[in-house]
């Protein structure tokens, strides 16, 4: 909708006014009924009713005595002076009632109209809004609003915005000073909706650093905890891991599984594969020429050929396979390739890329419709990530030793068993759970990805999760392990170069790329990920067994308010228990 401003010299009264307003005269005329108008003091209803009755007894009068005339054939224009008198009758009643009902009727059109246009009461000229105008709701309270500038030349700048002399997103590249632009946008912002952004820390954040590859338009930035659990004792090497989050419990339940996996003597982990996947689609004319280029794609022959191609985007990128599924003229090519240290989605696509030129060349009648269809498949829960893979997949496991499951768990070996297998597997599959056979694999993944600069929407394949535990050693000991197909990470690019995510990387030691093995430091970082996973299984796990899953989040999420006292306890639900 094309939204624009107009200017009003006097503001137009609210609602609330207008009630006022209307308030106060009630109580100027005190109790006596509203008149029609001084010229006519009579009751408002009186008024009514003999102007609606002269306007239709006038009507039918006129309408009998024209009918008569057409029987009797005399001329219409020969009015006696009753028929006049209601004409002018009629004329009258009909302007009253015009004036008294049609003008309210069309005035609450302007109104409706009035209310869909965006007005500033100190605007004096009509100009354009800028491009992304946001319809707020006025708030209930005026907030206080603190200015986010200080010099005058600022101002002038903000004026600009606001006005949609200068677009929001251009002022970095206008004013070469990405702080300051963050202050002018954040100020503009401030201004055109009402709102406060007080709390919302602006100060004490690189701008530069997020200019064209994290953040467009940026007003601040949003803080979030980082806690460290462990150390994690996996593949006979310490790591203190950082995790971002604001779910209290969460820091505290991964550090114990930390412990009861370092002193039953650490988990080991297994690398299974790596391979960034992008599947872009593509259509022919029929069914038949789709086959055709699944064949030749899939034929091992024209393999190195497609690798070549592909391999020129980047020094880091090698093709591993290409997997191909038709549907009617539509050919889906799930390319994968090895990505280096980082996560690879740019990388993988520049490739493919390539090769679809390629292929153009001898397919001219292949329509690109995509480089993705969601064949990768990409931020969304998939069968094909839980089956073949996507990122690295990866399998950790330990044994923890009966004692140290009763002293530091607070359960027995049987009971996890059990748990897990009722509860990690049967209830999964019960729901009909997609890669979802774990207890809250997502927690911990989501809060290292926050930590270390990952995607955080890739948290959505990256938690794919299965925990199995089992009796080991004549039944005293547990064994547990996660399989985790597609934790999708990276140590370069994206947000693992911004200052406090490249601290926690460096606090794993992982930051950048390997020097030694390309791919080391990322492929690194994802055992970690399942580690961590693996040991924030066994304590959730070990809570609930143990009955004090409740107690721990009353402790440590929940403070210590009487919660008999608290108002709408089942929002403990919603707030992530597991």
């Amino acid at each position: 909708m094309d939204v624009r401003r107009r200017a009003y010299k006097v503001p137009r009264p609210t609602a609330a006014v207008i009630h006022q307003e209307q308030q106060q005269q009630s109580q100027a005329s005190g109790s006596a009924a509203p008149k029609a108008s001084d010229a006519l003091p009579l009751p408002l209803y009186l008024t009514n009713a003999i102007f609606f009755t002269l306007f239709f007894s006038v009507a039918y009068y006129l309408l009998l005595r024209w009918r008569d005339k057409i029987r009797n054939s005399m001329p219409l224009h020969v009015v006696t002076l009753p028929e006049l008198a209601a004409i002018v009758s009629l004329i009258a009643s009909f302007i009253y009632l015009l004036g008294f009902f049609g003008i309210d009727f069309v005035q609450s059109f302007i109104a409706r109209a009035s209310n869909d246009a965006w007005d500033l009461e100190d605007d004096d000229v009509d100009v354009d809004p800028p491009e992304h105008r946001l319809l707020t709701c006025p708030p209930s309270a005026p907030d206080h609003l603190i200015p986010a500038v200080t010099s005058a030349e600022d101002e002038e700048i903000v004026e600009w915005v606001i006005k949609g002399t200068i677009p929001s997103h251009a002022l970095e590249e206008k004013l070469g000073d990405c702080k300051r632009a963050a202050c002018i946008r954040r100020e503009a912002l401030q201004r055109i909706t009402g709102r406060s952004l007080q709390g919302l820390p602006v100060d004490g954040f690189n701008y530069d650093s997020i200019l064209k590859q994290c953040c467009e338009m940026p007003v601040g930035y949003v803080q979030i905890p980082v806690g460290i659990a462990g150390p994690l004792l996996l593949d006979g090497f310490e790591y203190s891991v950082p995790m971002a989050t604001t779910e209290g419990c969460l820091v505290a339940s991964t550090n114990r599984g930390c412990k009861a996996i370092y002193v039953s003597g650490g988990a080991t982990s297994t690398i299974l594969r790596d391979g960034m996947t992008r599947a872009p689609v593509v259509r022919f004319p029929s069914a038949v020429r789709a086959c055709h280029l699944k064949f030749f794609l899939e034929n091992p022959s024209n393999f190195q050929a497609l690798a070549d191609e592909f391999n020129q985007s980047s020094n880091f990128a090698r093709l591993q396979s290409i997997q191909c599924s038709v549907a009617g003229k539509n050919l889906y090519m799930r390319f994968s390739c090895c990505t280096g240290d980082a996560m690879g989605m740019n990388m993988v696509s520049k490739g493919v890329e390539n090769v679809l030129r390629y292929l153009k060349s001898d397919y001219p009648d292949m329509d690109i419709i995509g480089i993705s269809g969601n064949f990768c498949s990409d931020k969304k829960p998939a069968a094909i990530n839980w089956i073949e893979g996507r990122g690295k997949s990866v399998v950790c496991e330990a044994i923890i030793k009966e004692e140290i499951v009763k002293k530091v768990l607070k359960t027995n070996v049987a009971t996890l068993v059990e748990l897990n297998m009722l509860k990690n597997l049967a209830g999964s599959a019960v729901a009909g759970a997609l890669g979802g056979f774990n207890a809250h694999a997502s927690n911990i993944v989501s809060a290292i990805f926050i930590a270390t600069g990952q995607d955080p929407a890739q948290n959505v394949e990256s938690s794919h999760c299965i925990t199995m535990m089992e009796a080991v050693n004549d039944g005293k000991d547990l064994h547990v392990s996660v399989t985790m197909p597609s934790i999708e990470v990276g140590t370069v690019g994206g947000g693992t170069q911004l200052a406090s995510q490249s601290a926690c990387l460096n606090l794993l030691g992982v930051k950048g790329a390997s020097k030694g093995l390309p791919g080391a430091n990322s492929r690194l970082l994802a055992t970690i990920v399942a580690g961590s996973v693996l040991a924030g299984e066994l304590s959730l796990m070990a809570a609930i067994a143990d009955g004090q899953l409740v107690k721990s989040h009353m402790k440590y999420n929940r403070s210590s308010k009487d919660v008999s006292k608290v108002p709408h306890m089942n929002d403990l639900a919603s707030n992530g228990l597991e």
